[in-house]
């Protein structure tokens, strides 16, 4: 019993909640076998890079009957961005009309649009929309200064999956070996976030040991870990890792600006 309420009570935290859709979610195992399944993805490789560049960062879209709470209006902002990464939540409940909704929205920015899976988007065991439309939920990025094929990628990123508020140790293997052939610049994107900021918020990873670990295998290797989730806004900066966590954009429009240089990196936000 007790568990059971535990679970109910993470399933309210987030706004927008359908209960019945949150027990009749997938398993992260089943998505994970789906490795490396493109549809819209198909810019796995970002070539002419530079080696100063910037990119954009949005999440919990929410999108919910077509209505995409006014994500179509990002196009206008795109500006010198380089790619555009959506954390998850990207739907309401994972439906068909949803998920091209998105899917349509996306391909309109002109630029390569990164999505995460995130816990809305696999209610109602609704996971076979996201597979057959926009494909794997764990996945490599490599952008290159030149062309793709001269080689020696400088940035990598990593898109997780955490819909189910966990990692696993096969993602936490597959990171800890990619990261070994990785770019000098490294951002991890995924959804559900690894801090709170206080002891009434359960919103999070459920395993701290996964946190732990991931910190482990990211500090001295990684610029950034990108997740949103939480609904709102979480900055820290442990060891050599920016950990930013960003509140959703269905209700404060809100993206990270991030820029790249050989001076360093940093990361505004802009509202729509």
């Amino acid at each position: 019993m007790v568990v059971l309420w535990i679970l109910l009570l993470f399933s309210l935290s987030s706004c927008s909640v359908d209960i019945f859709g949150f027990f009749a979610s997938s398993d992260q195992d089943v998505r994970l076998k789906d490795k490396n399944t493109f549809h819209m993805v198909t810019d796995r490789n970002i070539s002419n890079l530079g080696d100063s560049y910037e990119f954009l960062v949005t999440t919990d879209t929410h999108i919910d009957k077509g209505d995409a709470h006014g994500l179509e209006r990002l196009t206008q902002v795109i500006g010198n961005a380089k790619f555009v990464v959506v954390l998850g939540d990207v739907t309401q409940n994972g439906s068909e009309e949803d998920v091209r909704t998105f899917k349509r929205i996306a391909e309109n920015f002109g630029v390569p649009c990164y999505p995460v899976i995130g816990n809305h988007d696999v209610y109602f065991n609704n996971w076979h929309n996201w597979r057959d439309i926009i494909g794997s939920t764990s996945y490599r990025i490599d952008g290159f200064s030149g062309n793709v094929s001269a080689g020696n990628a400088h940035t990598t990123l990593f898109i997780l999956d955490t819909a189910n508020a966990s990692v696993g140790n096969d993602q936490l293997d597959w990171l800890g070996n990619e990261l070994r052939s990785a770019g000098n610049h490294v951002f991890i994107f995924t959804h559900t976030n690894l801090f709170v900021e206080g002891i009434t918020e359960i919103q999070q990873l459920t395993d701290i040991r996964e946190r732990a670990r991931i910190m482990s295998l990211l500090d001295g290797r990684c610029d950034a870990l990108f997740t949103g989730h939480l609904h709102r806004r979480i900055i820290k900066t442990i060891g050599s890792v920016h950990y930013i966590t960003i509140e959703d954009f269905k209700s404060h429009k809100t993206y990270c600006r991030v820029r790249v240089s050989q001076t360093g990196i940093t990361y505004t936000f802009e509202t729509l």
